[in-house]
């Protein structure tokens, strides 16, 4: 009985670990979500993706339209790219918060 237990115990923790989904923080501010979209840069131009990179040059001087809009033209570039989804990541987070810029 006891053996048939932890077989469920372990099943069960099997389909929440399957199931949990990532938490992003969804409170950035502008300057977090500048930061976050810098690392973006830094690490798309190791890869040598020039577009993604020039899509973020003048991140301060952009308004909160631009960098949004700035942010799905890089979604969009990434989506037919699954090697890059790390950076894919990174840009949905940032575009999770979208909504606080000022």
């Amino acid at each position: 009985m006891d053996k048939r237990r932890a077989t469920t115990r372990a099943t069960a923790s099997k389909v929440i670990s399957e199931n949990e989904t990532l938490r992003w923080p969804t409170n950035l501010d502008r300057a977090g979500i500048e930061s976050r979209l810098l690392k973006v840069c830094e690490s798309a131009r190791s890869l040598g993706l020039a577009h993604l990179v020039s899509l973020y040059a003048d991140l301060k001087s952009m308004s909160a339209a631009e960098l949004g809009a700035s942010v799905v033209a890089g979604l969009t570039w990434l989506q037919d790219q699954p090697a890059h989804r790390a950076l894919a990541m990174q840009l949905e987070m940032v575009a999770m918060n979208l909504k606080n810029l000022k």
